[in-house]
């Protein structure tokens, strides 16, 4: 019989990539309800033949590049675990850090806010649970995600309204405070494509176009009708598309504009008010520079 720490080392050597033992831990905790703590505290614990025969086989899947979400079933994020599935992306640990940003606005009380492309519903939930007065709506235009955005809420205990919808093409009239978005963003041709999770996931939720920036343009010039004075936008974007970003915003007229970046110091994230009066041509806010607005907080 294999002990923990021998079936541990085997399968971390099988898996390979950036985090092998972390991935393994956590397939192992799957199989035998173990915690992670417990391999490091009782690593000549045995297993027995059924879980050792288990975890082969998911340590096989994922040594052939299934993500651990998927073979989990879950992924955390923020202070929550989401249920996942190939229809959607993966919940990633940078996009916290638009949660974070969106926590940190000076937003209404009962701000209505709706998280566009919600997918797995992360960013909206995560928003919910430590807003609980605000008004969150979501919406993604793949009705499997949108499903699974609800079953994610429902088992949360957290209130989400979520609709089928193409951005702003089918949602019901109104304004809100802040439109937060995660949208794909990647370019056509972008060797990342073929390596690690991203290749289990729907390239609709990844690639926007020749530059990456389709998606991202619509929601810009868009966002103003839906925008109630004061209210802000919030976007994920690709590291090295934030002065493209900052441009699309100051073109919609947006101010404010500012670019934060990630936990590995990639600019990641861009924001803007819209101006509680239109601006006219004379007055017009002027390009954003990069050295103004790249945020590196």
């Amino acid at each position: 019989m294999l002990t923990c720490e021998q079936a541990l080392r085997q399968a971390a050597a099988a898996i390979g990539g950036d985090s092998p033992r972390l991935d393994a831990e956590l397939l192992l905790a799957r199989v035998t309800g173990w915690s992670r703590t417990s391999f490091r505290a009782w690593p000549e614990r045995e297993l027995a033949d059924e879980a050792a025969e288990h975890f082969a086989v998911l340590v096989s899947q994922r040594a052939n590049g299934t993500p651990v979400a998927h073979l989990l079933g879950e992924q955390g994020f923020w202070s929550l675990t989401l249920q996942v599935n190939p229809s959607t992306l993966i919940p990633r640990p940078d996009t916290e850090c638009l949660v974070e940003a969106a926590l940190a606005l000076p937003l209404p009380g009962a701000a209505r806010v709706i998280d566009l492309g919600t997918g797995t519903g992360a960013i909206a939930l995560a928003l919910a649970s430590e807003r609980p007065q605000w008004q969150v709506m979501a919406c993604d235009a793949v009705a499997d995600a949108a499903e699974l955005a609800r079953r994610n809420a429902c088992a949360l205990g957290l209130p989400l309204e979520v609709v089928v919808s193409h951005w702003f093409a089918d949602l019901p009239p109104g304004r809100f405070d802040l439109i937060i978005s995660n949208p794909p963003y990647i370019r056509r041709d972008d060797h990342h494509l073929q390596q690690g999770d991203v290749r289990f996931e729907p390239s609709t939720a990844l690639v926007a176009g020749d530059d990456g920036l389709d998606d991202l343009r619509v929601i810009i010039a868009e966002s103003p009708d839906w925008l109630q004075p004061a209210g802000w936008l919030v976007v994920e974007h690709g590291y090295d598309q934030g002065e493209a970003v900052r441009q699309l915003f100051a073109a919609a007229g947006f101010t404010a504009v500012a670019t934060r970046r990630d936990y590995g110091g990639q600019e990641r994230l861009t924001l803007g008010c819209w101006p509680e009066r239109q601006v006219g041509a004379d007055d017009a806010p002027r390009p954003i520079s990069h050295r103004e607005s790249s945020d590196a907080e």
